[in-house]
């Protein structure tokens, strides 16, 4: 289903990179939401972040304990990374349907968050999952759901918890993994964040993330 191609792994991103997305990922959004305007790439954009490349950028409320005020993603390496992340961002700030769009007067109160995600790889025996490593992806029919990799270690679900609420996400009963006419999907993440509005910008450590949280 899903074909490597010369698709971004996020193996291949330097540190760098990864800030340079997050800040694109800001100007995109502050752009669009003041000027009605989608931004093009700047000219110093690598070639490396030309390839095609998967995105998910998440809209935080800062003030409010990082609360979500939106999270939209392409699960699909069909554009250049730098135009996926620029344009998940701004569907991210206006097309969740969870939350009405965001305003000029929010911009100074949310910080963005970009993940980058390898292609997915299905699995054939779900403990092969593992949960502060891997993002999960399940289908069956026409229905779909995705949880990122950090949204198990925010709740310290376990393993069979983590499938039970992507099954949900993908409007399926939660048992529905165990079912064999589901396809189960993992994928792992890079993920890029702002510490505080327009600030500093660093990576997330999910395993480190996981320990501290949830305890061995």
């Amino acid at each position: 289903m899903y074909s490597q191609g010369n698709a971004v792994e996020p193996a291949e991103l330097m540190f760098e990179e990864g800030v340079f997305l997050v800040k694109i990922a800001r100007k995109a959004i502050e752009t669009y939401v003041t000027e009605n305007t989608v931004i093009e790439p700047p000219s110093e954009t690598l070639e490396k972040l030309k390839r095609p490349g998967m995105a998910f950028v998440t809209i935080e409320r800062y003030s409010r304990g990082r609360e979500l005020r939106g999270c939209i993603g392409f699960l699909q390496p069909v554009s250049p990374l730098v135009k996926t992340v620029i344009n998940t961002a701004i569907a991210a700030a206006t097309e969740d349907p969870r939350f009405p769009p965001l305003t000029k007067e929010e911009l100074d109160d949310i910080v963005v968050e970009v993940s980058i995600l390898s292609i997915p790889k299905l699995v054939k025996n779900v403990d092969e999952i593992i949960v502060g490593k891997h993002g999960l992806l399940i289908y069956r029919g026409w229905r779909s759901g995705t949880l990122l990799p950090q949204v198990p270690i925010e709740y310290c679900w376990d393993r069979e918890t983590f499938l039970a609420e992507c099954c949900l996400k993908a409007g399926l009963d939660p048992d529905c993994w165990l079912d064999t006419r589901t396809r189960i999907y993992v994928y792992e993440a890079r993920i890029f964040y702002e510490k505080t509005p327009r600030g500093e910008i660093v990576e997330r450590d999910l395993n480190k993330e996981f320990r501290e949280r949830c305890g061995d």
